[in-house]
């Protein structure tokens, strides 16, 4: 067997039974008694999404290797195997939770779902109104004949398996036929409360379909029915040698996602075993992709449960973050001309970066606007406000990333309209996603000196600039008219939108170049400072470490007596604590209410902290196959502030974090005797809304 080919199997395995490690985690919440009742039903709806895209993408890939036959097929199998008991086991706890213990907590509280079997009279004659009315009409049963072969099913789409008996109107014996359920109609419908008997009841469409399908087989009899859902591979290629358009080339292939190779079933887990032949048979698939569920199919639909019950009693306290005290009534620009500006997001406004644009589109003095788009939304402030800038006649340049995964379409439509009102819209380097998160606002202004100077403002995230997003993910940003800062983003633009060698960055470093060396030389550092008696000490918080050069210099910089804190929300393929390896180096994980996504470098440099923020993780596609960017927190007062943020408050807590041993597995924290639990994200709350 080929030696590489087997060490990409085992990678691509400790990143999947990582990204499952991670959805265990997340399922924990959901089994929180402490946690409001909505709210663990919306994180089992969560690692549904999850899983969705990781057999979409990840498992996809993994198929790929098999279905060709390559060298390394037997390693790609036995990692299949593995993912599929791994997340098999995941899938029944999701369920067991969800029936044995969520579902009858609604029931209390006045939220129910109705289900067939339970139906009573009044349930029975409304459904069945509902499917007379609004349901049937937009059904097409499918029987499965020579005229009728076995129909095309999109990809995560709800359908129906019917098996059915008798004769019909031509003579033809029954068998079986394919109904899809209309992607029109919504998943849960909200019950009237003379019908339900319920203040919150609600019936699935499934119910609805399955309680009345033989409607649609008049005189046949309908021996079974089950719902079914097929995920199929929704990775894109393009060809980097071959591409001439990429807009052109994403969107023929946006046109066959809903039709790439199957990779996994789910089905009722009552359906009979002839069935469930049949359609692996017709999918091309094992029975290791076969999961059979006991309940909704897609549990992602139960989203709606939470908007339908409009109960805010079961649900997070509302809190609403506070503009940062340095922006409070100021001109954003004189505040950002006087001294660096940190923003901690969600836990302060992210309107002054919605300000930022805004305010630069409709600014007579700004001559021109750059900034970077990976997500952003179907209905973006931030993209208008680059529209309304580029009609008023600013230079307005946009680097649209299309190749952002589950947003290519979105991305796709924004750059048509940037396009059409004259922005330069440009979309990266093809084969390196531009994943770096930048904006800079070029403004004229007046010197001390009486002269007329075009000045730079640029505002540098961790996160993406989407205002939903902002709300629930955990991430930095940085307003700066530092001078060294501020050319080094022009100079990335340069790159990203024309020709030329790379120069050298005064303060930035950036992949593919510079930035897996920075990481690096700072842990070479911190092992010379501590060979040589020093204090030594690394921290960082990123989503994931899997590069194995980095996972190496940790290895050696522990070795030398370099004290190593990490905090790691997903994936980590090294293991900490092993004598002799990796003993002084820990790794925790966060995981409450909002989703930690900020990169967080700090390296103790005997006493002279150097602290980064970026857009990268830990990760080889990061740091070698992407344009990330990462940049110093210079200011004395807000490297303090990024510290004990992003650092010391989460290596306090003792609630929301989880633990991981030398082994890879994770145990979750707990106050010890009768200290009271230590929640990091409620700690920033109380801290930055005050």
């Amino acid at each position: 067997m080929n030696t590489l080919s087997s060490d990409l199997c085992s990678r691509l395995l400790n990143r999947e039974q990582g990204i499952l490690r991670f959805n265990e985690r997340v399922l924990a919440m959901a089994d929180d008694a402490t946690v409001p009742l909505l709210e663990r039903l919306r994180y089992v709806t969560i690692v549904s999404n999850n899983l969705d895209e990781l057999f979409e993408i990840r498992v996809a890939e993994l198929q790929q290797i098999t279905r060709l036959g390559r060298e390394d097929s037997p390693a790609a199998s036995a990692s299949l195997e593995a993912i599929s008991r791994s997340a098999r086991a995941l899938v029944d706890r999701q369920y067991t939770l969800l029936n044995d213990t969520l579902k009858p907590l609604l029931a209390a509280e006045g939220i129910v779902i109705h289900l067939m079997v339970d139906w009573s009279d009044a349930q029975r004659q409304w459904a069945s109104e509902v499917f007379d009315r609004e349901v049937e009409p937009l059904l097409t049963p499918i029987a499965l004949d020579p005229a009728h072969p076995f129909p095309r099913i999109l990809n995560k789409s709800l359908n129906f398996i019917v098996e059915l008996d008798g004769e019909d109107a031509f003579g033809r014996r029954a068998g079986i036929a394919i109904v899809q359920a209309p992607r029109a109609l919504p998943r849960v419908l909200s019950v009237p409360t003379e019908v339900s008997g319920h203040p919150h009841g609600m019936m699935l469409l499934t119910s609805i379909v399955q309680g009345f399908v033989g409607r649609l087989f008049p005189g046949m009899e309908v021996r079974e029915v089950h719902q079914f859902r097929l995920t199929r591979n929704s990775d894109l290629f393009v060809d980097d040698e071959e591409v001439t358009d990429l807009r052109e080339a994403l969107q023929g292939e946006l046109l066959q996602r809903q039709f790439g190779d199957e990779v996994r079933l789910e089905i009722s887990a009552d359906a009979p075993d002839r069935l469930v032949a049949r359609l692996l048979k017709e999918f091309e698939l094992d029975e290791r992709d076969c999961y059979r569920s006991r309940g909704p199919v897609n549990l992602v639909r139960l989203q709606q449960v939470i908007s339908l019950a409009n109960r805010p009693d079961l649900l997070f306290p509302a809190f609403e973050p506070p503009v940062a005290a340095a922006l409070r009534g100021r001109d954003l620009f004189a505040a950002i001309r006087k001294h660096d500006i940190l923003l901690h997001h969600p836990y302060e406004s992210f309107a002054p970066v919605m300000r930022f644009l805004t305010s630069a589109a409709r600014d007579p003095d700004v001559v021109a606007i750059k900034q970077t788009v990976y997500r952003t939304g179907d209905d973006s402030a931030l993209m208008q406000a680059l529209i309304e800038a580029a009609r008023a006649g600013k230079e307005v340049t946009v680097v649209v990333e299309l190749m952002a995964r589950f947003d290519e379409l979105t991305n796709i439509n924004w750059a048509a309209r940037l396009e059409e009102v004259g922005a330069h819209v440009v979309y990266g380097v093809v084969g390196h996603k531009t994943h770096a998160k930048m904006a800079m606002v070029l403004r004229r202004e007046r010197a001390r000196t009486g002269q007329t100077v075009l000045r730079r403002y640029v505002h540098l995230g961790t996160g993406n600039y989407h205002p939903r997003t902002a709300r629930l993910y955990e991430d930095f940003g940085l307003f700066t008219a530092d001078e060294d800062i501020c050319a080094d983003v022009h100079q990335v633009f340069q790159r990203l939108t024309g020709l030329g060698e790379r120069g050298r960055l005064r303060a930035l470093a950036q992949s593919p170049f510079t930035l897996l060396e920075m990481v690096l030389a700072s842990i070479r550092r911190e092992i010379d400072h501590a060979k040589a008696g020093r204090p030594a000490a690394i921290s960082a918080k990123i989503n994931a470490l899997l590069s194995q050069q980095v996972i190496d210099a940790l290895y050696e910089a522990s070795a030398a007596g370099v004290q190593i804190d990490l905090i790691i929300r997903g994936v980590c393929a090294l293991k900490p604590g092993v004598p002799g390896l990796s003993d002084n180096i820990r790794v925790r994980s966060i995981v409450g209410r909002f989703l930690e996504h900020s990169r967080v470098f700090v390296f103790h440099n005997a006493g002279d902290p150097a602290v980064w923020l970026a857009s990268a993780d830990w990760m080889d596609r990061n740091l070698l196959r992407r344009v990330e960017v990462a940049f110093p927190v210079r200011d004395p007062k807000l490297r303090e502030r990024v510290i004990v943020e992003a650092i010391t408050v989460h290596l306090g807590d003792n609630a929301d974090a989880w633990l991981m041993d030398g082994d890879g597995n994770y145990q979750r924290s707990a106050p010890k005797g009768r200290r009271r639990g230590y929640h990091s994200q409620r700690e920033l709350m109380r801290r930055l809304a005050g």
